[in-house]
């Protein structure tokens, strides 16, 4: 892994703050919280994609979770492609996807970049990243030390970014910009690699969250890049607050994030897949509403998008 001044030697942090919480935190929460149940499968209409590169506008479809796919300016990009029926090391236990996705891996048009935010399992699913990359060898762009994991799974396309670095393709420009978050794939390897959001600077600007806590890198990443066209935020995935409001945003902290943002419009995502917290299936839902009536803002400029939706931004 290549030097960086995010790193101490043996971990990376985000303003010197510790994010993640200990394990007795955690069986804390698992103990002692109220639990909301969901629905152990609710049904999702499947969808088709045209193959056809777009070189004018935007498509842009909501797949599941933190998974999009972005069509613009003849590149099509996924993010945080996740397609298991598990967010979890193993098959057999761990958070169970209650909605398919809406289309099949084999569905997908040609892939030519896969941004990944950071390596937990419910952003990154290596069984998925394999088969990607066995079907399209994309370019997977992701944080430093994330390209070492890819690697050991034969996936040697690995492009990985410091915060503030870009990588251009075909005229389009991704960076990796810091984002209030930690990173893990077991019990003793916490925060050994980066994590981030993107910003996708192509006929419009996209900025890609992945997963984070609220706080000021938001309106710090506005004035240092500009008004965001489209914001992909995560709604969901945030009780009980004491344990998660550092890391995950819940959806009144989403629409500061899309104030911070100058967002022209922004799409929710990171909801109503796994159950990875407390709060009920359609919970984000309706505290998104409240947010967006309590800051006056209009649901057409903050949706919470159905699985499958599909979006035309030509303007």
């Amino acid at each position: 892994m290549k030097a960086s001044p995010n790193f101490n030697g043996s971990t990376f942090s985000y303003e010197n703050k510790i994010i993640n919480k200990s394990f007795f935190e955690l069986l804390k929460w698992k103990f002692t919280s109220d639990d909301t149940p969901w629905p152990n499968e609710i049904e999702v209409t499947p969808i088709e994609i045209d193959k056809q590169r777009v070189y004018n506008g935007i498509n842009l479809v909501f797949i599941n979770h933190s998974t999009f796919l972005i069509q613009t300016m003849g590149l099509n990009i996924l993010t945080d492609p996740i397609w298991s029926d598990r967010a979890s090391p193993f098959s057999f236990i761990g958070p169970k996807r209650v909605r398919q996705t809406p289309l099949k891996l084999s569905q997908l048009p040609p892939i030519d970049i896969v941004l990944i935010g950071h390596d937990h399992y419910d952003h990154l699913d290596i069984d998925t990243l394999v088969k990607i990359n066995k079907s399209h060898s994309p370019n997977f762009i992701v944080g430093l030390g994330v390209e070492l994991l890819l690697n050991e799974h034969g996936i040697e396309k690995t492009i990985p970014l410091d915060w503030h670095e870009s990588y251009n393709q075909a005229g389009i420009n991704f960076t990796f910009v810091p984002c209030q978050h930690w990173s893990a794939r077991g019990l003793f390897d916490r925060n050994e690699t980066l994590w981030g959001s993107f910003i996708i600077e192509a006929k419009k600007k996209i900025y890609f969250a992945s997963d984070t806590g609220y706080s000021e890198h938001f309106k710090k990443q506005r004035e240092r890049y500009g008004q965001m066209d489209i914001s992909l935020l995560p709604i969901g995935a945030y009780e009980p607050r004491w344990f998660m409001k550092e890391q995950h945003m819940n959806p009144r902290d989403s629409v500061l994030a899309h104030i911070d943002l100058q967002s022209k419009l922004t799409i929710g995502m990171h909801f109503g897949t796994f159950k990875l917290t407390n709060e009920g299936v359609n919970t984000p839902l309706e505290e998104l509403d409240a947010a967006l009536n309590e800051f006056k803002i209009k649901k057409s400029e903050f949706i919470a998008p159905k699985f499958g939706q599909k979006f035309r931004i030509t303007e």
